[in-house]
């Protein structure tokens, strides 16, 4: 129909404050809403020192939880992903836009290369963002954690761990999150591109191209998240081996000498769940975000 918005070949010159605002509001959308599932996936990867911290699913997480600690402890944290997550997705989307438009994507027909350099290029920029927040979050997330504030978290962390503390994952999610964010835009693209050939606004395949994004790069990128999150929760440890971790690679003899080839895809189950609705949720808020804001 002629007077449809054809938001896929909008003008450019109006394209990255749009898509900013967009990127920002699908991340807040994004994390708020799964984040109970995120809690349980932290606490299932981190080594328990206590048997009322050993989960044996997503089910029986969620119970003794809810149960013991109440539902509130599930989304203990959350305040620090809605506070990184609007700028970090504000960066992420318009980074990708911008160096997908300066690589010559709008050029038409399948571009795999240009997509997933741009998705790269959009995680490093928002990561650097992103990381002290989701540190903080992890840190409220874990079983019997002593925060309930952000700024406590982050004051507290500081003065005990120095700045080092909220960076010391940015190499380990810098390596788990370039694939998996090139994974993901390009099997969104993909897909979304079988999907919709013609580039209308689709909320079904958007949903569906999202959904299957999210799992294929959830899925390959766990054995990282474990070491991310081993490194992220270090200062919460008694254990001293645990404590001192050092980086991605410590953290993988770590849990390789403890848990075998099976440690590396701890918490695997949740972080699929989390990311195949997340990420359809995302994407679709996202593409709907765009459409409304340019109205």
């Amino acid at each position: 129909m002629a007077d449809e918005v054809d938001y896929e070949t909008l003008p450019s010159n109006a394209g990255l404050g749009v898509n900013m605002i967009a990127g920002a509001m699908a991340g807040i959308t994004e994390h708020a809403v799964m984040f109970p599932i995120d809690s349980i996936k932290t606490r299932m990867q981190v080594f328990a020192t206590t048997p009322a911290a050993v989960y044996t699913g997503i089910g029986n997480a969620f119970t003794r939880i809810s149960s013991t600690e109440g539902m509130r402890a599930l989304w203990r944290g959350v305040s620090s992903v809605i506070l990184g997550a609007g700028p970090a997705h504000a960066v992420h989307f318009g980074t990708y836009e911008f160096v997908k438009d300066f690589a010559g994507g709008r050029a038409g027909g399948n571009q795999p290369l240009t997509t997933a350099v741009a998705g790269a290029a959009a995680t490093i920029a928002s990561d650097a963002l992103m990381n002290p927040f989701d540190v903080i979050k992890q840190r409220m997330q874990v079983h019997q954690s002593e925060f309930r504030s952000v700024f406590t978290a982050m004051r507290v962390v500081y003065r005990n761990e120095g700045l080092a503390a909220f960076y010391v994952s940015y190499p380990t999610t810098l390596m788990m999150s370039v694939p998996f964010t090139a994974a993901q835009f390009t099997v969104y693209e993909q897909v979304k591109r079988l999907l919709n050939p013609r580039g209308e606004y689709s909320p079904s395949s958007h949903v569906i191209a999202g959904a299957l994004a999210g799992g294929v790069a959830a899925g390959v990128t766990t054995p990282l998240d474990v070491a991310k999150t081993l490194l992220q929760t270090r200062g919460t440890s008694k254990d001293t081996e645990l404590r001192r971790v050092r980086g991605m690679w410590d953290a993988f003899r770590i849990v390789w000498m403890r848990d075998g080839i099976k440690g590396f895809f701890r918490g695997m189950s949740p972080r699929m769940l989390m990311h195949m609705p997340s990420n359809a949720l995302c994407w679709l808020s996202y593409e709907f975000f765009k459409v409304a804001i340019r109205e």
